[in-house]
């Protein structure tokens, strides 16, 4: 006001009067739906602009609290005009704060249906599920203001917001350019469809390992060749021309896969070292083929085990006269009968694991229930004869074959992983089956050695010829730290022997140098291209003209002692070999190790994260398939292929759980389920929701 005063006074004419100062916006949004008035005795009221109901707004006294709550719950109100209402959420405290904070949230429609499609594609939901009575039900009580979209609009949504993320995704490829490794696999679907996966995993230069799913989409069929023209036009698809390695199962079409894939890498001049070590063969598929070709050779008492497990199985009220076996004999297992599937020797194994435990159960059952020895005298198994009577010879012979699975079991977990490195370890696990192969063929049992024998012809058959072998076994080893160039040479001669192990050695040796050779040429021309530009801009004159003949002799120089390690300095592999083994602990990461020591080893380091990259089985291509399966049950067989490439991808790219979810069948919640006793259920379900809950 005095500002006011003083303009006046510096007013040329006595009658001109001070301007009027703006009048203020509202602080609140909520006046926009509300009237303002004078009611007849004076005071100052609004009236909603929907359904007439007034408030007190006087200046003081009275805030804009009541009508914000009115706006909530008006009933009058459009649901549009609801959608921009801002409203105030609480934040629960963090990072050990005792307070939270009060923030301000405005409902957005359209984030809304975005977190909306990320559930429905994480959470494998239908799309009718936004059209079923109980979610409308939900959403009613939770946020009125949000429009629930159709099914139609929603399968829109996802395919938009796969279209989104493909791009930021393709976006980032172009961006750093990381060579890939590839894992491969095909499946047919309940559509009789044949569909292809294609994973690409890599290393970022902030040392993190990443596994994408980067096509999955109907094949013509299983040939090498179509199979390769598929991989081909995916990868021109996400400019994507910098393959390392495919690693796929034994199968011999994917010989040819690879081979027609390697020859277009050359046409693109992106395949290193002719594409020597492009072929990785998928370990777990080969373990699985191995332990396959000896469980036939002991599959008496495996077969007898099957029949008396698929008995008490086929009946509720067997079931449960088991369990009252169980109680009567003091066993407190939490675990339950299970079948396995005879293409798996995983769930074989798991089934001889669990039914172990079970011995005097089994005797105990069999003198209730005369039928379980009629079954196992007269039952025609899948080879066409009947199983015979369970005797204790086959319980011990249960208890063998498990310690003997056991090793087969752990090593196939170990190298099946997605989320971490197991590139090196691939000849680490090589040689601890040669020396279980080695132990067991002199086992006392005749039956277990003749089995044994079996698994070394077919272990023989991939790792017994080294000159078949892909190099990048070894130098993925030589790669760890722990390991270097002192343990390969030692593990190398005792699987092979003296003569061929130093002629692989050798061999190791020298694609390694070949290999390390590669990276550094290929910095070295990066740089010098740099270099030279820059000269050739800055540098002019006959003075100049002989710093610039200076300069190209420097960096030649420089490139020879990359290359050779001259004047009495050493390669960054020499160096690298030439230092102590770090030693074994627990706690060891070798991608930090890698990220710690990459200043010291920058190009060698280049090549350790291609090389940690590779993926020795194809089990996360695999994966994709049991999603695949789930998404395209008999409920949902109509979904187009396109559709089922853009929901599989999409979910591999948005989940954020640091394990792979795994699916798999409670069986002590079926078995309450066939029994019936709701009752028993719910106490189970309590149960083991406490005790998951104080774990």
């Amino acid at each position: 006001m005095i500002a006011y005063l003083i303009e006046g006074l510096r007013s040329d004419s006595p009658d001109e009067t001070p301007k009027k100062r703006k009048a203020m916006q509202p602080r609140s949004d909520v006046s926009k739906h509300f009237e303002k008035y004078d009611d007849p005795s004076g005071a100052k009221r609004a009236k909603c602009n929907y359904c007439q109901k007034t408030y007190v707004v006087a200046t003081k006294g009275n805030g804009t609290t009541s009508m914000n709550n009115h706006l909530t719950k008006c009933p009058k109100m459009p649901r549009s005009m609801k959608n921009s209402q801002t409203q105030i959420s609480f934040l629960p405290a963090s990072n050990g704060a005792n307070e939270g904070v009060l923030t301000t949230w405005k409902f957005d429609q359209a984030l809304s249906r975005r977190a909306l499609a990320q559930m429905i594609i994480l959470d494998e939901l239908p799309f009718s599920f936004v059209e079923k009575e109980g979610f409308k039900k939900f959403m009613g009580v939770t946020m009125p203001q949000f429009q629930i979209p159709s099914r139609r609009t929603l399968t829109r949504d996802c395919y938009e917001l796969y279209c989104e993320q493909r791009h930021s995704l393709k976006k980032s490829f172009n961006e750093a350019r990381p060579k890939i490794c590839l894992t491969t696999d095909t499946w047919t679907s309940i559509q009789r469809i044949n569909y292809m996966c294609l994973t690409a995993h890599f290393i970022d230069k902030d040392w993190k390992l990443h596994k994408r799913i980067i096509n999955f989409c109907p094949i013509s069929s299983h040939k090498g060749n179509d199979m390769a023209s598929t991989i081909t036009n995916c990868l021109l698809d996400w400019g994507l021309k910098n393959v390392f390695t495919i690693t796929v199962d034994n199968a011999s079409s994917n010989d040819v896969t690879v081979r027609e894939v390697s020859k277009q890498l050359t046409t693109w001049g992106t395949n290193i070292i002719n594409g020597k070590h492009l072929h990785v063969r998928c370990m777990a598929h080969i373990l699985n083929l191995i332990v396959q070709d000896g469980l036939k050779e002991i599959g008496v008492s495996i077969k007898r085990v099957r029949q008396a497990v698929r008995y008490i199985r086929q009946s509720p009220a067997r079931i449960r006269k088991f369990k009252e076996c169980c109680e009567s004999q003091k066993l407190t297992s939490n675990r339950s009968l299970c079948l396995d599937v005879l293409t798996r020797w995983n769930s074989t194994y798991m089934m001889l694991d669990t039914t172990q435990q079970f011995e005097l159960a089994f005797d105990k059952y069999s003198f209730f229930d005369i039928g379980l020895l009629y079954h196992l005298r007269t039952y025609v198994c899948e080879d066409g004869t009947s199983a015979g009577d369970l005797t204790s010879a086959d319980w011990d012979n249960m208890r063998t074959m498990v310690k003997f699975l056991e090793a087969f079991y752990l090593l196939t977990l170990r190298v099946s992983g997605s989320i971490y490195v197991t590139s090196n370890v691939h000849f680490i696990a090589i040689c601890e089956l040669d020396l279980i192969l080695k132990e067991w063929v002199e086992h006392e049992d005749t039956s277990l050695k003749e089995m044994t024998k079996k698994m070394k012809e077919k272990f023989a058959k991939y790792w017994g010829e080294p000159e078949k072998m892909n190099k990048m076994i070894f130098i993925a080893s030589i790669l760890d730290p722990r390991n270097k160039l002192e343990y390969v040479p030692f593990a190398i001669v005792r699987m092979f022997g003296e003569k061929e192990g130093k002629k692989l050695i050798l061999e190791v040796k020298n694609y390694m140098d070949s290999l390390f050779d590669y990276y550094v040429k290929n910095n070295s021309i990066g740089t010098s291209s740099a270099s030279s530009g820059n000269t050739t801009t800055t540098v002019s004159g006959y003075g100049s003209f002989l710093k610039r003949g200076t300069m190209r002799t420097k960096l030649e120089f420089e490139k020879h002692k990359e290359v050779t390690g001259g004047l009495g300095t050493k390669s960054e592999l020499e160096r690298y070999l030439a230092e102590d083994l770090e030693p074994e602990t627990d706690d060891f990461k070798i991608l930090k190790w890698w990220k710690i020591n990459e200043p010291r080893f920058p190009i060698f380091a280049e090549m350790a994260r291609d090389v940690l990259a590779i993926p020795i089985s194809s089990v996360a291509s695999e994966c994709a398939f049991s999603t695949g399966g789930r998404i395209l049950d008999s409920f949902r067989s109509s979904l187009t292929p396109k559709l089922v490439q853009s929901l599989i991808c999409l979910q591999d790219w948005l989940r954020s759980e640091p394990i792979p979810i795994k699916v798999e069948e409670d069986l002590e919640y079926l078995e309450q389920l066939e029994l019936g006793n709701y009752f028993v259920f719910c106490l189970y379900y309590i149960t083991n929701s406490l005790l998951n809950t104080d774990a």
